[in-house]
């Protein structure tokens, strides 16, 4: 059936959220669609009810068609874990590690699996919703790509091309991913997108007269920047290195309570803290180094692909010792899986750093041991003496606990993370999405934090804020987009024809 691919000039130019809300406008059309990333790099991650992992952004995307997420919708998912090396999932399982080097050589095996993949999903559904991975043209990649034009020529896909307005030279972005592809690709780039517009759009038709006038093809459309829009972040360049999360709204009571969370090198799953971001009176930081936790309320040290790597960058920016003091002043503590391991007194890693036997902060009376096999699961349990439920993407393993009480009562009967006093570690992703077992955790970190004055909203519901949000993708497609000429895209193709732009020519 038909589909569509949505490429982008940049990492960041808004190509998850675009399929997102595509995505939201055809389910609201009555059409049966799905989204699909033939190849993501990232390291936030979801775990599928059948167990397999696939990048956020496609579980999100598959929120937006209606959809429970499946490994067919992301096939191949690269973790970074250095600057050299990556995980390789394939269909939701963990299938090595390669370098940038190695992965060449199996592109042509991982390809066969991407279009068996993507050729089931449009047999089973009206629509499917491309995503590309980085920019189309990036030349150097392009002799074995199998996620941008790759992928389009070997499935004969329609391309779009989305800018971000907001950093800048949208029109050469625009014009220079277009020019720089070879003939054959400059047939299937369709039309263009632009994104993050802030002001009059009048101000832009020149320029969109002349793009067209240049390219032979139709900006088809301009979405307008809505702050709203922040909620589960696909790229490592969405979050900050040292700023706020989200929009925060004014406390209920007189008191903000203010969460720092440490940005890691090779942070993953960092949305784990969006869910308190949606709070009034809670004030979410990243931070990178030390004098930023001096007036925090709570700390909170999130996911990593390479924790033993991303602990070193801990001791060496002076954060370990910061962590650790704010913990001796009985102050909130919460690490997530890596985050967790790092509060370990010992870790074995002889999986994905190769380091050995290294010491943890200490902070918890655990041992922590990395397996070869990944922990892949969706539990549920009990925390705070709320009904909860999260998912777990690790291979580090709790090998010895002393007498240390655990954070989730885990339904199988099992005690999962770690309380020692202000400091919490769990193994659990999603733990603060469970609005009453967040809202728990809230108080408790008020109460440790001296915060007398932050009382918790009792109507925060973060389930329907991520509903709200993807609505509202959907409303800016239907508002803001050529739909028609984006179905006929869909139903027919890239139109016959199109201009080949030099050097490409």
């Amino acid at each position: 059936m038909g589909a569509l691919l949505v490429a982008g000039t940049t990492s960041d130019a808004g190509k998850s959220v675009l399929v997102a809300g595509l995505c939201r406008w055809l389910a609201r059309r009555g059409a049966r669609v799905a989204p699909f990333k033939a190849q993501n790099m990232s390291n936030n991650s979801m775990v599928t009810f059948d167990g397999g992992e696939i990048g956020r952004a496609q579980a999100v995307q598959a929120a937006a068609c209606g959809l429970e997420p499946s490994v067919r919708f992301n096939p191949v998912l690269l973790k970074p874990g250095s600057d050299r090396t990556s995980q390789v999932v394939v269909l939701g399982k963990p299938a090595g590690f390669a370098s940038a080097m190695s992965y060449r050589d199996r592109k042509a095996e991982l390809m066969q699996t991407v279009l068996t993949t993507l050729e089931g999903l449009r047999a089973d559904y009206e629509v499917v919703v491309c995503e590309g991975a980085g920019s189309p043209t990036e030349i150097n990649l392009r002799a074995n790509d199998i996620a941008n034009m790759g992928l389009a020529r070997a499935a004969g896909l329609p391309v779009l091309v989305v800018g971000d307005i907001d950093r800048g030279g949208v029109f050469a972005h625009l014009f220079g991913t277009l020019a720089l592809l070879d003939a054959a690709d400059q047939a299937l780039i369709a039309g263009f997108v632009i994104n993050k517009f802030r002001g009059d759009p009048a101000l832009l038709a020149p320029g969109l007269t002349q793009l067209h006038d240049l390219t032979g093809r139709r900006v088809l459309g301009v979405l307008p920047w809505r702050e709203e829009l922040w909620l589960d972040a696909e790229d490592s360049l969405s979050y900050p290195a040292d700023g706020v999360v989200g929009r925060p709204a004014p406390p209920l009571g007189s008191q903000w309570l203010r969460v720092a969370v440490v940005r890691l090198p090779r942070i993953s799953n960092a949305t784990d803290v969006e869910a308190l971001a949606c709070e009034p009176g809670v004030s979410v930081r990243f931070v990178t180094e030390p004098s930023r936790l001096a007036d925090a309320d709570v700390v909170v040290l999130p996911g990593s692909k390479s924790t033993v790597d991303d602990l070193v960058w801990l001791r060496r920016t002076g954060l370990a010792d910061a962590v650790v003091a704010h913990a001796e002043r009985g102050l909130p503590v919460l690490g997530v899986c890596g985050g967790f391991q790092m509060l370990a007194q010992r870790i074995e890693d002889r999986v994905e750093s190769g380091a050995g036997v290294v010491d943890g902060l200490g902070l918890v009376d655990v041992d922590v041991e990395f397996a070869r096999e990944k922990t892949l699961a969706r539990p549920t349990g009990v925390v705070f003496g709320e009904p909860a439920m999260g998912y777990e993407i690790h291979h580090g393993r709790v090998v010895r606990r002393g007498d240390v009480p655990g954070l989730v009562s885990v339904d199988d009967g099992a005690v999962e993370g770690a309380v020692v006093g202000s400091v919490l570690g769990t193994h659990w992703h999603g733990l603060l999405e469970n609005d009453a077992a967040r809202r728990a955790f809230l108080r408790w970190a008020a109460e440790r934090a001296g915060r007398d004055g932050f009382r918790p909203a009792d109507d925060v519901d973060f389930a329907a804020a991520r509903q709200g949000q993807l609505d509202l993708l959907g409303d800016l497609v239907a508002e803001h987009l050529d739909t028609e000429a984006v179905l006929r895209l869909i139903d027919e193709g890239a139109p016959p024809g199109l201009r080949t732009l030099p050097p490409g020519a």
